[in-house]
Formats: C-alpha cells, sequence, structure tokens
C-alpha cells in the first residue's frame, strides 16, 4: 500500500474514530460477562494485580491525553471534527517527543480498557486494531501537515518518531496549560473509563445489581463521576463557559 492510499485509509478511519471507544467498551463489556473473572489467572491475588496493572494502562493513556490536550495549540483538530484542521504546527511540549500524543494516549487508553475486562486476548486484540487505525490516522494527518507546512513539517517530522515517543528532546511547551480546552475534549473520555470499570463489574456479576451493596465506594465514586459529566453537560449548553471552545 503506497502513501497516497495509506492517507486514503486514514481518512476514512480519521472520520469514525468517536466509535472506537463506545465499540471497545460495549465489547469488554461482553467479555466481561462471558469471563467472569477480573483476570487471565485461576487466582484471585494475580487477577487483583491484572486488575490494576489494566488501569494503570488505561489512566496513563489518559492522563497523556490530558497533558496534551492543555498544551496543544488553537485551532487544532478536535475529536467532532470530520476533517483535519490545523492552525499551526505543534511542535513543543509532547508534540516534540512524538509526533501524535494524542494517539499514543487513545492507543494506551483503549489497551487498558480492553484489559479492564479480565481477558488478556481482548487487551491484545484492541492494541493491534488501535496501532493498526492510528497509524492510518496519522499517515492523513501526516499527509495534510506536509501540504499545510512543507518544510516546517518535514524539519520536524525528521526529528520526532509517528507513535513511538523518543525518550529525549523536551521542547517547553509554547502556550500555558489550558485548562477550560483539555476539559472540554477529555472529560468525555475520562468517564467512559469509569464507565468501563462500573460496567464491566456489572458485566462480571451477570447484571445482578445486589453487586453495587458489595462494593458501595466504586460505585459512589461512578454517582460523582455522573453528576461531574451532568455538570459539564449543563455548561456546554446552557452558559458561555466553553462557548468559544465550539
Amino acid at each position: 500500500m503506497d502513501q497516497q492510499e495509506t492517507a486514503t485509509r486514514g481518512k476514512s478511519l480519521y472520520q469514525i474514530r468517536g466509535w472506537y471507544l463506545p465499540m471497545i467498551v460495549t465489547i469488554g463489556a461482553l467479555v466481561a460477562f462471558l469471563n467472569k473473572a477480573a483476570g487471565p489467572f485461576g487466582e484471585a491475588g494475580a487477577n487483583c494485580t491484572w486488575l490494576w496493572i489494566s488501569f494503570g494502562v488505561a489512566a496513563l493513556g489518559a492522563l497523556i491525553r490530558i497533558i496534551t490536550s492543555g498544551f496543544a495549540a488553537r485551532g487544532t483538530s478536535g475529536n467532532t471534527k470530520d476533517e483535519a484542521e490545523a492552525a499551526e504546527l505543534n511542535t513543543t511540549g509532547p508534540y516534540s517527543l512524538v509526533r501524535n500524543p494524542l494517539y499514543v494516549g487513545r492507543i494506551l487508553n483503549f489497551t487498558g480498557i480492553a484489559m479492564l475486562s479480565g481477558s488478556a486476548i481482548y487487551g491484545f486484540v484492541v492494541f493491534l486494531f488501535s496501532c493498526f487505525a492510528y497509524s492510518g490516522v496519522s499517515a492523513y494527518e501526516a499527509s495534510f501537515l506536509r501540504s499545510k507546512f512543507g518544510a516546517e513539517y518535514d524539519a520536524w517530522a525528521k526529528n520526532v518518531p509517528a507513535l513511538l515517543p523518543r525518550l529525549t528532546g523536551w521542547v517547553k511547551p509554547r502556550y500555558p496549560f489550558w485548562w477550560r480546552r483539555m476539559l472540554w475534549r477529555e472529560n468525555k473520555k475520562v468517564f467512559m473509563l469509569a464507565l468501563a470499570i462500573v460496567l464491566f463489574d456489572l458485566a462480571r456479576a451477570g447484571f445482578d445489581f445486589s453487586r453495587i451493596s458489595e462494593a458501595p465506594t466504586l460505585y459512589w465514586a461512578f454517582a460523582a463521576m455522573v453528576a461531574i459529566q451532568l455538570g459539564f453537560r449543563i455548561a456546554r449548553h446552557f452558559s458561555t463557559v466553553f462557548s468559544d471552545l465550539r
């Protein structure tokens, strides 16, 4: 497959990327329902360790996205856009270590959520799918950025890898951390992680809702997340807090 074909495939994957996370959570709930165990091992302690490692991978991916979204320049592609856009080229902060830090975060987040289902196989499949999807998406965005920024993009891309971050070469972010834009872009993804944890826990119990009384802290925490998410939605639709980000 040549570069143009890869970019064309990547554009199609870019346009449906909003469906990836709901799809992974939905399938993960089915896997958890069928699997019953919190991990792929036969021993409860090992499965508990698996659960925490899975959460760590998912949370690390979410944290990478939070940091990247907060420091990214204005006018860059949002998660609801059907076409790539960029008012300027992001080359500082996380973008000085890897060209697509948002996608690195998403690959880790997707993989960790899939692992939370208790299945190593599902986690591995989602990891492969995520790498395939975002390698295509990044190729599409690379084609767009090269056509818009030319030599500036080529000079940056020459030294900065696409998806496997380098360990040196950090450049201080050009802009201060933008909390409102980070919350605008990432609050739903963090909520989806919380939803996956609770949904998978219920699925493992065969959706026996008496399970809620056995782990009240988990479900009270989720109730707080629901309230926060509702607050964001009210703020987005009935206030001017996020009006300039629409």
